[in-house]
């Protein structure tokens, strides 16, 4: 991975173990603008962070994951270590307690739309982070 360039879109980290309720998250973020990289476990998203966290606008995994990171702790470790990564956490299954959840984050429940997502991201990210589809799509709803 490359360090982004103001004119590059950029990148979001899907994590979740469903396969089809994977490829429908990474659809709706590449309609968004990002470009999405996507992996089924915490573990696998930790690795990631670790290696290329500076490079990442967002973070949008699942709750129920396989192995040492479910959604929560992926989402306080990302948050802690990776500030600037806006987060998204969803389930159809948990409902966030008090603590789960970093400041920085917010939750959504599955099934989800393209349009509850867009809404999130645009409360989450900073201008200067959302694509540029993300900012065009954002226009009708604020109007």
């Amino acid at each position: 991975m490359h360090r982004l360039r103001s004119s590059s879109p950029p990148y979001a980290l899907v994590v979740e173990g469903h396969s089809l309720v994977r490829m429908d998250a990474v659809s709706i973020l590449e309609g968004a603008g990002f470009r999405v990289l996507d992996v089924a476990t915490g573990e696998e998203a930790m690795r990631l962070l670790d290696k290329h966290g500076a490079e990442f606008a967002l973070l949008f995994t699942a709750v129920g994951l396989s192995g040492h990171y479910d959604g929560f702790a992926l989402a306080r470790k990302a948050a802690s270590d990776h500030p600037h990564i806006g987060i998204v956490v969803a389930s159809g299954h948990h409902m966030p307690a008090p603590g789960d959840l970093p400041d920085s984050a917010c939750f959504i429940k599955k099934p989800f739309s393209a349009d509850v997502v867009y809404n999130h991201l645009q409360r989450i990210l900073p201008d200067d982070t959302k694509p540029e589809p993300l900012r065009s799509i954002s226009e009708p709803l604020q109007g």
